[in-house]
């Protein structure tokens, strides 16, 4: 296994890496919708919660010379399901290719770091 740390990436809020790798998956760890200039400082609203949260998440990617391209699953987790989720939806497919969206799950949860509204982690597969 490989443990990643992305220079100039995201500040983690707990004792984790960026990214662990194994047998060509790379599993990224949940980014919260901070930014690497201002960790904690959050942005008000989904829609500009779910962009910091891309942004990181692709930081993280370019980091090991990846892209959202060779996303193979996404985990969504939403403090406000039922008021955010549409909205969140329709930012995070503006990442996407329509033809190659990644597998998906989405849940509410009571609570996240810094009181984000969403957290995002993914798994990657190594071209």
């Amino acid at each position: 296994m490989q443990f990643h740390m992305i220079s100039g990436g995201p500040k983690p809020v707990a004792p984790f890496s960026h990214a662990v790798e194994t047998d060509g998956f790379v599993f990224v760890t949940g980014q919260m919708p901070d930014t690497p200039d201002a960790p904690g400082v959050l942005p008000e609203g989904i829609e500009a919660q779910t962009r910091n949260v891309m942004e990181n998440l692709k930081t993280v990617l370019a980091g090991l010379e990846l892209g959202l391209e060779h996303v193979v699953m996404c985990r969504v987790y939403l403090t406000e399901f039922k008021r955010d989720y549409a909205a969140m939806n329709e930012t995070y497919r503006s990442y996407f290719a329509a033809d190659r969206l990644p597998a998906r799950t989405c849940v509410g949860v009571t609570g996240l770091a810094y009181d984000a509204l969403i957290e995002i982690d993914l798994v990657v597969k190594r071209p």
